[in-house]
């Protein structure tokens, strides 16, 4: 049994900021990936999720309402090889760069550090699965990057390596509540049931984020037999 609720985790949290979560399926046959966007300000809630060929990305949804492009607008998710990188920051792209360089996801964030947006110092947290199709098998890691309790000279970097668990998965948010500044996650990834479908996977997430607050959702269920992912994509504007 896991030792959080993921539903309650969320229903409890006005202002959890944005949340990754990597898993595998109650079956034990799916890896699960899903990656949420929050926002409080209209710049921060005047977005969509987009799907492309190899990613996802970040859109306005009103282009005229736009004040700051530069910490919203980015690739959420993108595909290399036999991965799958999910984050909350362009640091998708510099861990993509890495891999394609033969080096390595710590290796990647280590020349990376949270979001300069004083006072928050807004966490960069980082997730990745490593398939391998033939063997029915899959890895995965998570990590924050973030500053000394508010200290904008100190980056703390953590990396957090797991074996997969049927019906369980790992989820690391940006914010541990709302505040004014934000308070950042701290302790470990929160352990949580997963359960098999993307669907209901989606629904738990969905349901239970603060109406005001949610923005979109992504979620990606990847069969290890190397079958065609299934993919939810919510927008609140439509």
């Amino acid at each position: 049994m896991a030792l959080y609720d993921l539903k309650k985790l969320l229903n409890e949290n006005s202002y959890p900021g944005r949340g990754i979560i990597i898993g595998l399926s109650h079956d034990g046959k799916k890896a699960m990936i899903a990656y949420f966007i929050m926002g409080r300000s209209e710049n921060s809630r005047n977005r969509i999720f987009e799907r492309f060929h190899g990613g996802m990305r970040t859109k306005a949804f009103d282009e005229s309402k736009v004040t700051d492009p530069s910490l919203i607008i980015y690739n959420p998710y993108l595909s290399w090889h036999s991965v799958d990188i999910i984050t909350n920051g362009d640091q998708t792209n510099t861990i993509c760069e890495f891999l394609n360089n033969d080096k390595t996801f710590e290796d990647a964030l280590m020349t990376r550090e949270f979001e300069p947006d004083s006072p928050n110092y807004t966490p960069r947290i980082s997730g990745i699965a490593y398939y391998c199709f033939p063997r029915n098998i899959f890895a995965y890691k998570l990590s924050i990057l973030k500053s000394a309790n508010g200290d904008p000279n100190s980056c703390c970097r953590y990396f957090y390596n797991y074996v997969p668990k049927a019906g369980i998965g790992h989820f690391i948010h940006t914010y541990k509540c709302d505040g004014n500044p934000i308070p950042s996650f701290y302790g470990e990834p929160e352990e949580i049931s997963i359960p098999d479908t993307a669907k209901e996977f989606a629904d738990n997430i969905w349901n239970n984020l603060n109406f005001d607050n949610k923005v979109s959702l992504f979620v990606r269920a990847v069969p290890l037999d190397g079958t065609d992912p299934e993919e939810i994509i919510v927008n609140k504007n439509n």
